[in-house]
């Protein structure tokens, strides 16, 4: 049941009356009977992942929760007995039995995450060893569970703030249950913290107007993103990447600008949706994007794009990673090797490059995945080698802070992560080194102008709806520097609030793109 789907908005409309009909107690249990619900919809077979990850978090966040108060009580009690010695050796030994539920839990909860992400090349390796041609193995038909990479994150951020005393464990169950599966972000995040979601989730709501209606708009803001934009434009993308051997040079630089748009209005549609479904509730979820496209440098492009997903790798891989006793130790050996400036780098660089590995595995585990993941990484860590000779360049020449520059380093990101990103649209890393050679042996613009683009599966109208969207958002961008664009529409009168929801729901209905049985297509996320 995607968000798209009549189904999920019958059930969407259903869900909100309810909420605000019940009593305001039973709100939190009710959003969980729906998200359970909703999850159901995937398939119940799928129901046992996010169960097992419920229930194995939940209890080691109780263990490890009594392991502190254990340890807390044991030193205000007869604590003052021990030597220095002692209670250090004690601590150590409190310290070992967290960490054993820790890793027990972590093993396994990332385990099967590994695991269903690896299934189809399981299921290959296996029927190559056996020799199995007919038919096959197919490994139990296992299917990738609805969310699971968001869920399970969620769960782990909770289970390791649980370990380092940053947060207290849920002592109710269901109440863990419904931070796990909320549904309006299990399908593709933001990623949540258990102590900024508990402050929303669990309180009564009475119904405010105006949560609704900003709720609203921001819901029909997505799906004009997804309906409108993305799902219209992907036709194309799909035409030109499917068909590497027709549409290759100048084709390859177009691909790469449809695919920057179309995925930047499905993801962020996706999370307006998500945003805007909680905020009717009045639920608060994080920010997931702060106009990415700005940026002027890929470093803050990665700050501003899936904000969420990047805190978690920087918060629960990259700080434990670049400070643990092997890191350290590699720190110490780099210094005498290569000098204190850089060697005290090496373990840092190390990290960067194991998190964006990390980042790629998490998207998929093809090699196109591992790659892109990869390029980030790199790119990042020459932009901080030559981070010295950037303050030279700026100190040296004033036309640096003038807008013509800024703005060219805002162009150069945006194509060197169109470059970057384009490992995830060719079939694989072969095929997409091959069609960046295109862009020098086989460049030509008159081909373009020749040939055109309404062979791409879209006719000129389509193109005109796409420019026209692009310009609106570009517009609502250039009013978000300035405030809230909601509370500016906010403060005018009635009836162009009324003008400005009617227009754009019906522009969603007359120039969205629906499939087969008036179905959009899945949010691109969703199949991570």
């Amino acid at each position: 049941m995607y968000f798209t789907s009549t189904v999920f908005l019958v059930f969407l409309a259903v869900t909100v009356i309810l909420y605000y009909v019940i009593p305001k107690k039973l709100q939190w249990p009710f959003l969980l009977l729906a998200s359970l619900t909703f999850y159901a919809f995937s398939g119940w077979q799928n129901a046992a992942f996010i169960v097992l990850t419920i229930v194995t978090v939940f209890v080691t966040g109780r263990k490890l929760s009594n392991l502190h108060k254990e340890q807390e009580t044991f030193i205000a009690v007869g604590g003052e007995a021990l030597t220095k010695e002692n209670r250090k050796a004690y601590k150590a030994s409190m310290l070992r039995r967290r960490r054993k539920w820790l890793v027990v839990c972590l093993a396994v909860n990332l385990g099967v995450l590994l695991l269903l992400k690896n299934v189809a090349i399981l299921s290959k390796g296996i029927n190559a060893a056996f020799s199995m041609t007919e038919g096959g193995f197919s490994f139990f038909g296992l299917l990738m569970p609805l969310g699971i990479s968001f869920y399970t994150f969620q769960a782990v951020s909770y289970i390791i703030d649980v370990y380092r005393g940053k947060t207290a464990a849920e002592t109710n169950l269901f109440r863990f249950a419904q931070f796990v599966s909320f549904f309006p972000q299990i399908i593709q995040g933001p990623i949540s913290r258990f102590d900024d979601l508990k402050q929303t989730l669990f309180t009564p709501h009475p119904f405010s107007g105006k949560d609704f209606s900003f709720g609203l708009q921001r819901v029909l803001w997505g799906f004009f993103k997804k309906l409108v934009i993305a799902d219209r434009l992907i036709i194309a993308v799909k035409a030109i990447t499917g068909n590497p051997d027709e549409y290759h040079g100048v084709y390859v630089l177009l691909g790469m600008l449809f695919y920057a748009i179309t995925l930047y209005c499905d993801f962020t549609g996706g999370i307006d949706i998500t945003i805007g479904i909680a905020e009717m509730l009045g639920i608060r979820l994080k920010e997931n994007f702060n106009r990415p496209f700005s940026s002027k440098s890929i470093t803050e492009y990665w700050r501003r794009w899936h904000i969420t997903m990047g805190t978690w790798f920087r918060d629960y891989l990259f700080y434990p990673l670049s400070v643990s006793k092997p890191m350290l130790k590699l720190a110490t050996k780099s210094r005498k090797v290569l000098g204190e400036s850089f060697g005290r780098r090496v373990p840092v660089y190390i990290s960067t490059l194991l998190v964006w590995f990390a980042t790629g595995f998490w998207h998929g585990s093809s090699a196109n995945f591992i790659v892109w993941g990869l390029a980030n990484g790199i790119v990042i860590l020459i932009s901080e080698e030559l981070t010295p000779f950037y303050k030279w360049f700026n100190a040296k020449f004033g036309f640096t802070k003038a807008m013509p520059y800024q703005l060219f380093q805002v162009f150069r990101t945006f194509w060197l992560m169109c470059f970057i990103r384009t490992f995830d649209t060719y079939a694989s890393v072969k095929t997409t080194f091959a069609m960046f050679g295109t862009l020098v042996t086989d460049f030509s613009l008159n081909k373009l102008m020749s040939e055109g683009v309404s062979k791409l599966g879209l006719d000129y109208k389509d193109y005109a709806v796409v420019l026209a969207g692009i310009c609106l958002i570009y517009f609502i961008s250039l009013l978000q520097k300035k405030g809230s664009p909601r509370e500016m529409l906010r403060a005018r009168p009635q009836v162009v609030r009324h003008v400005v929801f009617v227009s754009l729901f019906i522009v969603i209905i007359v120039f969205g793109i629906y499939g087969i049985g008036y179905e959009a297509n899945q949010f691109i996320y969703n199949q991570f």
